[in-house]
């Protein structure tokens, strides 16, 4: 392969030229070469070649097309990542060969070796334009990077061959340069060194007046070489000016999963820069996700714009050595030490950043500041003016300094998990990698996907058999000890120690919280639960320490809730210091059931929307904080959406310590959103904890409603036998008084086990007992129980194919819906009555009745029974010829199956797919 890309894109393969001009192709060819690694995603892809549109086949077939010009072996297909990588050797591209070229030059300590070595390299740009004719504006960035770097080798082409000591040399670089690079200060500097001594003192100052009106006042150094040309002094020792600063230290590792957030951050700094602005990037994350790593290699990719250096400074703001934050007057007193001749004699810290500040004015440099401990300490450090650029790393929010103008604030996330894995099995030969991948996976989710944590069991495993992975996996699973694993303090590699040195900054308020959000089962909590912790152990100022701990990245504010990673959940649970001993039990205790007493009132605000008609033993709120009620069903199903999770984890800390007050009520409050949403299976397992506790703790109503729902589950999962058992023992227990309450229990119960045992297909049994619930709910009364069993005695007599008797029990059931607000119920009638009407060959009016039925059941948001009604509603459609509505009835059923379950989901797509 021959390829060109520093002027108009062209390639050659076999002397067959393949690709070429400005199509989708070239563009594509371009992106991938100009690109770190030759290596794009799709999205970046699309976001540069089609602004970020979805763009699918079209970019599927760019890729096919480049593929089969060039050949699979230079681009192969996407593995599991999805990235497309081109792979060409360095010396058939012309942007490689000149980029491979300065590496090697910069390599060299030879000024005339390097000299030659850039000539070459720079003879590779035969066009002043890269990227000629591709209009895409995604390519400006690129294109100006590659500027830059053209611009920066021809500046170190001039310095060495000034330091080759061949004068000759010199003057043809620096004439050629200059003129087409004037305006550049270093171009200039050369030009001046090479020929300035020449020139009659009248002709050299027009010069400079000249420059002075065009580009402005000389930077530092151009401005040192004018001056020593009007004093007549030689540049001895070829020595322009001291050594320029090189502090970045090495990294000990690479980089992993992070080249999206490098190439943005690249892209802002450079921006900036071409606007005439300073640049500061913000670096923020918690202890071990890899700030300071991503920090140096966004400066590595950044320091050759930068020509007068860079500097380097620990900041020590949470160090773990016990060395105490920098003072920053010490640190500006290192800083102008690395700057002169601007370095002053000046006390005082205001004194100080004033010098300093004006010594970066005349500059380009760029300034690494690790490890802040607040903003304070980094405020008089940054400059003003200068073509300088600031990057920041600290595990605080810095918060004054992320408000100021100008500042690129990029918190550090957690690994995906293919990159996680990538980190773990670095030392691992390939040919293990699928063989241990199960217990890999698993040690990457406890360790929360942190790169800290993945660096330790990396190094773990530097000093062991891949066969003693399952013996640390299972020192992890104790979460007790999982800190204890995680701590290497001979590769200084610590979670507990890390995370320590975090929560050794916090207030005592803000620690005690982190202590609490422990004791929090999680995954997640809402503010208004944060807040009700503040009142256990006595008052304190919730929101300021929380506010401390988001600032802190201790815990993460996200989609409305806050969250603790699990290792700074295990340090507060197991390693932090926030409670005395004798304490700790009491507290423990009384967070406990503060927290399931707010989720237990805050879940029943949105089952009362659920359903209006059920009374339980909740009793009043008692120091609890309870949100307002939901305006429809449609929001308390929402609302639960985003607090069910949370609510699991509480249920099973109710169970893990045995109260017995959540172990019942909880899973009885859930039910009706665990129905709407086919969360089945943890409605049965809880329920079946609940019915065990209601046995010995409820009233025999109150038990005998616990017996119904584990029915009505177990309905659900068309176990109808395992269901009428369990009716009829609430049928029994309702049966135990005359009193009001146990009548209507006892009608439920009645009503639940006729509509089961018809599911079973035992009809006379079932209309006895829906006869006998209608006699109860009409003597209470109860409009919407009665029709209810008006229904379900309709639906025997369809069954039994007496439709103009099942059409008369549905209408007068239809008539005492009317006289209740209860949208399901009436979306019941309306689905019997539907198929009762299509039976009777009055498929006109069945088509309507299944559209109201439809849409009722959406409005309330409960999703099993709209997926069941519009499947059915689907194949009437079909039957009735019109597929397109058809169509539309099993799209939506399809999202629904989606959300829930997954189940039937192939077979609605089959059918989908037989209809378009």
């Amino acid at each position: 392969m021959d390829a060109r890309v520093l002027g108009s894109i062209g390639v050659e393969v076999a002397d067959e030229e393949v690709v070429f001009g400005t199509s989708k192709v070239a563009a594509l060819f371009a992106m991938l070469v100009t690109s770190p690694e030759c290596s794009c995603s799709r999205r970046e892809i699309a976001e540069v070649l089609w602004e970020g549109k979805d763009v699918g086949s079209n970019l599927d077939r760019a890729v096919a097309d480049l593929r089969k010009r060039l050949g699979k072996a230079f681009l192969p297909h996407a593995g599991k990542s999805g990235r497309c990588k081109l792979l060409v050797p360095a010396e058939s591209v012309d942007y490689l060969r000149f980029l491979a070229g300065r590496q090697r030059a910069a390599a060299l300590r030879s000024p005339l070796e390097k000299y030659e070595r850039l000539r070459l390299a720079l003879e590779e740009w035969k066009d002043d334009e890269p990227l000629r004719g591709l209009r895409e504006k995604g390519f400006e960035k690129t294109r100006q990077r590659m500027r830059d770097e053209r611009v920066a080798a021809v500046c170190d082409l001039l310095d060495a061959a000034w330091r080759t000591d061949e004068e000759k040399w010199l003057r043809e670089e620096a004439e050629k340069w200059y003129a087409w690079l004037p305006a550049n200060p270093r171009v200039r500097g050369y030009y001046l060194i090479a020929f300035g001594r020449g020139m009659p003192d009248e002709q050299r100052e027009s010069l400079l007046d000249d420059w002075t009106g065009r580009y402005g006042r000389p930077d530092g150094e151009l401005q040192d070489i004018i001056d020593r040309l009007r004093g007549g002094e030689s540049w001895a020792g070829r020595t322009l000016r001291p050594p320029v600063p090189d502090e970045l230290p090495p990294s000990d590792r690479e980089i992993v999963g992070r080249e999206p957030a490098l190439r943005a951050l690249v892209d802002a700094v450079r921006t900036d820069r071409d606007a005439g602005r300073v640049p500061v990037v913000l670096i923020t994350g918690m202890a071990g996700v890899g700030k300071t790593l991503l920090a140096r290699a966004l400066a590595q990719q950044l320091r050759e714009c930068f020509p007068d250096g860079n500097l380097y400074r620990e900041l020590n703001g949470f160090s773990d050595t016990g060395i105490p934050p920098a003072e920053p007057e010490h640190l500006l007193d290192g800083l102008l030490a690395a700057v002169p001749p601007y370095s002053t004699e000046k006390t005082g810290l205001q004194d100080k950043k004033g010098a300093l500040r004006s010594a970066l004015a005349r500059l380009s440099v760029l300034l690494v500041l690790d490890d802040a401990a607040d903003v304070q300490q980094v405020l008089p450090l940054l400059p003003r003016a200068g073509a300088n650029a600031v990057i920041i790393t600290s595990r605080d929010d810095l918060g004054a300094l992320r408000s100021q103008q100008g500042v690129h604030r990029h918190k550090v996330d957690l690994l995906p998990d293919e990159e996680a894995l990538e980190v773990l099995w670095a030392n691992v030969p390939e040919k293990d990698r699928a063989k241990h991948a199960p217990v890999f996976t698993e040690v990457a989710r406890l360790c929360g996907n942190l790169p800290l944590a993945l660096v330790v069991v990396e190094r773990w495993l530097k000093d062991r058999p891949l066969r003693a992975l399952p013996h640390l996996l299972a020192q992890m699973k104790e979460e007790g000890a999982r800190l204890e694993v995680l701590h290497v303090p001979e590769h200084e590699r610590s979670i507990r120690v890390a995370l320590g040195v975090s929560a050794r900054a916090l207030g005592v308020e803000a620690r005690f919280l982190l202590w609490q959000l422990a004791v929090h089962p999680g995954p997640s909590i809402s503010w208004d639960a944060v807040m009700d912790l503040g009142g256990v152990g006595g008052e304190m100022d919730t929101d300021r320490a929380l506010g401390q701990l988001v600032a802190a990245n201790l815990v993460e504010f996200r989609s409305d809730r806050y969250r603790l990673h699990d290792l700074v959940r295990v340090f507060a649970r197991y390693h932090l210091d926030a409670v005395t001993p004798e304490d700790a039990e009491e507290l423990k205790a009384a967070t406990v059931r503060q927290v399931l007493e707010h989720q237990l009132h805050n879940v029943r605000v949105c089952d009362r929307v659920l359903d209006r008609r059920r009374v339980l033993p909740i009793g009043e709120p008692d120091g609890v904080t309870v949100l307002p009620e939901p305006a429809d069903p449609e929001e308390a199903a929402e609302a639960l959406d985003k607090e069910y999770e949370t609510v699991r984890h509480c249920f099973e800390l109710a169970v893990s310590r045995n109260i017995e007050r959540y172990m019942w009520l909880l899973p009885v409050i859930l039910v009706p959103y665990q129905w709407r949403r086919s969360k089945l299976a943890d409605a049965l397992k809880f329920l079946r904890t609940a019915v065990a506790v209601a046995e010995t703790r409820a009233s025999p109503v109150e038990c005998a409603h616990v017996y119904r729902l584990l029915a009505g589950t177990q309905w659900r999962l068309m176990e109808f036998a395992s269901a009428a058992g369990y009716l009829r023992r609430a049928v029994r227990l309702s049966e135990t008084d005359g009193s009001e309450e146990s009548r209507l229990s006892l009608a439920r119960s009645c009503y639940a086990l006729g509509v089961t045992l018809r599911k079973q297909g035992e009809a006379v049994e079932a209309e006895e007992h829906l006869r006998r619930a209608l006699e109860l709910y009409r003597e209470i009364p109860d409009p919407a129980g009665e029709a209810a069993a008006l229904n379900g005695i309709g639906a025997i007599h369809y069954d039994r194919g007496e439709h103009d008797e099942a059409l008369h029990w549905c209408a007068d059931a239809l008539v005492a819906i009317e006289r209740t607000a209860d949208r399901s119920g009436r979306a019941d009638v309306l689905f019997t009555l539907a198929k009762v009407h299509l039976a009777r060959s009055e498929r006109g009016e069945a088509v309507l009745l299944y559209r109201q039925a439809c849409d009722i059941f959406r409005e309330q948001e409960h999703w099993p029974d709209e997926a069941k009604v519009r499947r059915l509603f689907a194949d009437v459609l079909v039957s009735a010829g019109d597929t397109g509505a058809a169509v539309e009835q099993l799209e939506r059923v399809l999202v629904l199956r989606e959300r829930m379950d997954g189940a039937e989901v192939g077979e609605v797509r089959a059918l989908l797919e037989s209809l378009r």
